[in-house]
């Protein structure tokens, strides 16, 4: 009975996880996953797809399909949101890679809240936030995009509302404010991205995205900030420790 090509696709994966597949390797083609599973071409092509698709590996047309070399980001919820992190001058960013990733198209301005912003930082509708949006890049691959919407009342004219808001980060500007964010709720869904969505973060078709929305609270309960992250689900493990 011909194997389908989700069965390929576990068999394939089995060889990437037991390490005999290697980052970089050549996975076997078209051809040798026909003759080896009995199954059609079209079969085969989807089970590599599969591949792609789950961030495992990477199609380069003329040549074959590839192990991923590219190694997953661990996004530890707790500790990038640590006071000790961002009170010390160090991005939160820093907790999910050793190196500090870069930074691109950076903007800042001010502009009415979108419904949803507004509801989650308690304004009233069409209310003035300074509006920060970026794209954040490791080893030269796009991995997430963020817009972080902050009242224009509270951080107009402060560092928050220039491109580098210096060491700290926001976090640490809010707290020379005294507006600091002692805790945070995030709320996460996965889906498939739009064409726009697709191309910012150059992801490969079929490819899923994290979409993540945090809201930053103060001491009595006040949310200050709220940031739309959109994070390429084939570069990410997503870590939470809780406690009983």
């Amino acid at each position: 009975m011909p194997e389908t090509a989700r069965q390929i696709a576990d068999d394939l994966r089995a060889r990437i996880e037991s390490g005999e597949l290697t980052p970089g390797d050549r996975l076997p083609g078209e051809p040798s996953l026909v003759r080896k599973y009995g199954v059609a071409k079209m079969t085969a092509n989807q089970a590599l797809k599969i591949l792609v698709s789950e961030g495992l590996a990477v199609a380069r047309p003329g040549s074959g399909t590839y192990v991923r070399e590219f190694r997953p980001i661990r996004r530890v919820a707790n500790d990038r949101l640590a006071k000790s992190r961002w009170a010390a001058g160090q991005s939160i960013w820093s907790a999910d890679v050793a190196r500090r990733p870069l930074v691109t198209d950076v903007q800042v301005h001010e502009a009415p809240a979108p419904h949803q912003v507004s509801r989650l930082l308690e304004l009233d509708p069409g209310a003035p936030v300074i509006i920060r949006s970026r794209k954040f890049l490791v080893e030269d691959r796009p991995v997430q995009t963020a817009t972080s919407y902050l009242p224009a009342d509270l951080v107009r004219d402060t560092a928050i509302a220039q491109p580098d808001t210096g060491p700290g980060g926001s976090y640490a500007r809010l707290a020379e404010l005294g507006a600091e964010p002692v805790r945070f709720a995030e709320e996460l869904r996965a889906r498939m991205p739009s064409d726009e969505e697709r191309m910012a973060l150059n992801l490969a078709a079929g490819t899923p995205v994290i979409e993540i929305c945090r809201t930053a609270f103060t001491a009595d309960d006040r949310p200050v900030e709220v940031n739309q992250m959109l994070l390429d689900a084939g570069s990410y493990v997503l870590e939470y420790r809780l406690s009983s």
